[in-house]
Parts: structure tokens; C-alpha cells; sequence
């Protein structure tokens, strides 16, 4: 069974003209991810921004539930909290995830170039020996194309599409059903105990 993590992207991402820009981290975004990853047994989710001011918001709003107030008042956000990590690009992302093994980075587009995998195929291939794998997910209108074409099978990785949906700038609520798709099944017995954990 492979290593997964996941990492959403906030630079290069298209606007709606399909220009690449930086988006904003938003506090919604690292909850709701950072709870999904938690609950489906995923240990790092990596939040990438290139400014410094944003990974700085990020860190200020992870360490408020790990060690700040809002730790005491509501301990049971504190585990999945725990799971991210603020880095300033993509390659280090890559670096830290992978630890010196090569790393599959996967990219959720509904115009994927490479070769397509369906939730089924793509579980399989997790389920199998391998590298590990780095789901990339974006924000804004969706990755640019310098990063679709980074997990291209002539690059030496897979490519992964949820067939005909939107581009993968949906908001938090997609991007968990994404994550609960592909790797839900494989820890089964791990998902009850932390989804009543992470009950309001």
C-alpha cells in the first residue's frame, strides 16, 4: 500500500481568464482539508503559497488549535490540525513528502492531458507497492498547465480525473469527496473513531 499525501495548491493556478496567478489561503479550506486528511488516515496535507504573509496566516491559524486557544476551548480540532504543513512551493512539498524516494504527483483535473484514472483504478493503484503519491488539488480556477503537465505520464507519473466534473478550484466540500473516494476504503477502521472524534 503506498504512502499518500495531499497538498493544495495556491500558486501557479489559473483566474477565470485562465491566467496564472496566486490565490488566498482561506480558513475554511485548512479546516475542512486538514479534517478530511485527519479522518482518512492521511498525516501530511500541505498548504503551498509562495508569500510569505500567507503561510505565515496559515501557520498563525494551525498553531491556534494546536496550542492556542482555540486548543482549549475545542481539543478535538486539534489532531487534524495537526496534519499540515506550510510550504512555499510545490518542490517542497515534494521534497519533505517524499523523504529521498521519488514521489507520483497525481493532479484532480476535469481536462487532465495525461493518462485519466477513474476513482476505481486509481484505489487499485494505491492499494499496490509503489512510490508514494502526492494528490494535488488547486484553487482559483485550477492548476496551471506547467503543473498538469508535471504529472504527465511522460514525466514519469500518473495523472488522476474524477471524469466530467468541475475543475478541481471546487470548493473544500468537493476536494473531501475526493479524498474520501480514493482512499476512504483503505482504513475503514480508522474513519468511524476519527469522524465521531471530529463531531462539533
Amino acid at each position: 500500500m503506498r504512502r499518500v499525501s495531499l497538498a493544495l495548491v495556491h500558486y501557479p493556478v489559473l483566474d477565470r481568464s485562465h491566467a496564472i496567478v496566486t490565490t488566498a489561503i482561506t480558513n475554511i479550506d485548512l479546516h475542512d482539508l486538514a479534517r478530511s486528511a485527519y479522518t482518512y488516515g492521511i498525516d501530511e496535507l500541505f498548504i503551498v503559497h509562495p508569500i510569505t504573509a500567507q503561510r505565515t496566516l496559515a501557520e498563525k491559524v494551525k498553531n491556534h488549535w494546536i496550542t492556542g486557544a482555540g486548543a482549549k476551548r475545542i481539543p478535538d480540532r486539534t489532531p487534524a490540525m495537526t496534519t499540515l504543513r506550510i510550504v512555499h512551493d510545490l518542490e517542497a512539498a515534494v521534497a519533505e513528502f517524499g523523504r529521498g524516494e521519488a514521489v507520483e504527483s497525481w493532479v484532480t483535473s476535469a481536462s487532465a492531458k495525461g493518462k485519466e484514472l477513474g476513482f476505481s483504478a486509481a484505489r487499485e493503484l494505491l492499494a499496490e507497492s509503489g512510490p508514494p503519491v502526492l494528490i494535488l488539488f488547486g484553487t482559483g480556477w485550477g492548476l496551471a498547465e506547467c503543473v498538469l503537465q508535471s504529472a504527465a505520464p511522460e514525466a514519469g507519473a500518473d495523472s488522476f480525473s474524477p471524469g466530467k466534473w468541475l475543475q478541481s478550484s471546487e470548493r473544500a466540500g468537493r476536494r473531501c469527496d475526493h479524498v474520501g473516494s480514493l482512499v476512504g476504503r483503505r482504513v475503514a477502521n480508522v474513519n468511524v473513531e476519527r469522524v465521531f472524534e471530529l463531531r462539533p
